[in-house]
């Protein structure tokens, strides 16, 4: 690994310090390197370049709005015969706690980070003689991301479509349902779906949703803080809908009341916010089913038979 890494970062020394770290899809280990202390992690699975590929893309998004601290993603590398590496700036994390305020409020500039630039750039276009400062905004003005991204080692259909709604359904739950389907062949799940389905444009009436980019999954184990606050990583980014992001943040704990409250000081509820979350929450209970197995059974239909009444 050392040398691997020697190598591909043009370093004269890579040594593994005492940081290492990992959860339940890529495990990960600290190097120090001529170019200052990096996290590589690693996977062994087919799929890994493509899971980092789509992680590194999601980290250089989320840098570039300059809303929340990531890790900055420096180079995946491909192990000859055994995976794959993605190797990124080493950051002193710790447990999220005095920050968790500041995160919700970060987290909202995130999600209003594209909205904001749309804005901007219809008022330079109603202006006279406008100059090029605003040449490099860009407006995503649909859903999904240019690279594809993985929820965990599941890869995510992020195909651009003009409507949430479609996306959330034909993108999202679809391929879910579609896995479910294909490993259990589980007839209630399709059943209570093809119901769900003539439901959800309901939830979204008299909203409309711009593209926000998210983070995508979320949850308190892919969240820290460092001396100068929140730090987030992880992510399985595309542009959806804010709400979105909330949902995995709920279901497992490990975001308190100052989080809420400063994220919704800044994009507060709107109409219906909590049926959408179980509707959202939905893809997660599916994901965590088809990732380790039927346990999650009995979440994914129960939410699915309450957003049916």
């Amino acid at each position: 690994m050392e040398e691997l890494l020697k190598r591909e970062l043009q370093s004269s020394t890579a040594k593994a310090t005492g940081h290492s770290g990992g959860g339940c899809i890529s495990q990960g280990q600290s190097y120090d390197t001529d170019r200052g202390r990096v996290f590589v992690k690693v996977n062994h699975k087919s799929e890994a370049k493509k899971m980092f590929e789509g992680e590194m893309a999601s980290l250089l998004a989320i840098l570039e709005t300059n809303t929340v601290k990531v890790p900055k993603p420096m180079k995946v590398i491909d192990v000859p015969g055994d995976g794959n590496l993605l190797v990124m700036e080493h950051l002193d994390m710790r447990y999220l706690n005095s920050h968790a305020a500041k995160l919700g409020s970060q987290l909202a500039d995130l999600h209003l980070h594209n909205k904001n630039r749309g804005e901007t750039l219809q008022k330079e276009e109603k202006t006279i003689g406008k100059g090029g400062g605003q040449a490099e905004l860009q407006f995503v003005d649909q859903f999904g991301f240019h690279v594809v991204t993985c929820c965990g080692y599941l890869p995510q259909v992020n195909d651009w479509q003009k409507d949430w709604v479609t996306f959330y359904a034909r993108h999202r739950i679809q391929p879910q349902i579609d896995m479910v389907e294909k490993e259990s062949g589980d007839r209630d799940a399709r059943e209570l779906w093809s119901q769900l389905q003539l439901k959800i444009p309901g939830m979204f009436q008299g909203l409309e949703i711009v593209p926000a980019l998210l983070h995508g999954d979320l949850w308190g184990g892919n969240v820290a803080e460092d001396q100068s606050g929140p730090i987030i990583f992880d992510p399985a980014s595309f542009y959806g809908h804010s709400e979105f992001e909330l949902a995995i943040a709920g279901m497992f704990g490990g975001f308190g009341s100052s989080f809420y409250s400063a994220y919704h000081s800044k994009i507060p509820k709107a109409p219906g916010f909590e049926k959408r979350l179980q509707l959202y929450q939905l893809f997660h209970y599916l994901n965590h089913w088809n990732h380790f197995g039927s346990g999650y059974r009995g979440s994914s239909l129960n939410v699915m038979r309450n957003l049916i009444k």
